[in-house]
């Protein structure tokens, strides 16, 4: 576990502090990665036909870390991942800003790719940070509906990052093998 937690960086970012998007990078950077993928989440100026003036987020700080370093280890469960950074900011976000940033790094860019997606989903649907969408005509707290979504799942400990439990099955073609997602059903993706 302690190796595992010298390539994850998490953060939760409070009181106006930015993300650096530099730092995070360079945590991910290594030579034997051909990939870093990265999510960037950011306030948008309108939902639903309402104008968004600003995000505000709240969290139980250590609950919050705890749950994010979980949805961490589910991840390498995954996928073998070089290193894992995951930054949100609570407080005022304005338009524009970023509020949470997510960068993996590993050998093959579709898996990175598909590992910070799951990250992001599952960070969403699981870890107990709050948002409220400030309107210019009002302002409402926000479910994520990747919660709503997944809530039945939440304490399943047999659901793997993204709640599949899935097996890569390995299939040679050419100079490149080419991997299948399996999942439990045995339908291939």
């Amino acid at each position: 576990m302690a190796a595992e937690d010298d390539k994850n960086l998490v953060e939760i970012l409070e009181d106006l502090n930015p993300v650096d998007v530099a730092k995070y990078m360079n945590f991910v950077s290594a030579p034997q990665a051909s990939a870093i993928a990265t999510f960037s989440g950011t306030t948008r100026d309108t939902f639903e036909g309402k104008t968004v003036l600003e995000l505000r987020y709240e969290a139980y700080v250590p609950m919050a870390i705890r749950c994010i370093k979980s949805v961490c280890s589910s991840a390498r469960a995954s996928w073998n991942l070089h290193s894992i950074v995951v930054a949100h900011r609570l407080g005022t976000i304005a338009v524009g800003e970023t509020s949470v940033f997510i960068a993996v790094s590993y050998v093959h860019r579709a898996d990175a790719l598909e590992a910070c997606r799951c990250l992001i989903d599952e960070i969403k649907a699981t870890v107990p940070i709050w948002k409220k969408e400030v309107y210019s005509n009002g302002e409402v707290w926000k479910e994520n509906t990747e919660f709503l979504d997944r809530r039945h799942e939440l304490g399943n400990k047999d659901v793997a990052c993204c709640g599949k439990k899935a097996k890569i099955k390995e299939h040679k073609r050419l100079c490149c093998g080419t991997k299948v997602r399996v999942d439990d059903e045995g339908s291939q993706d």
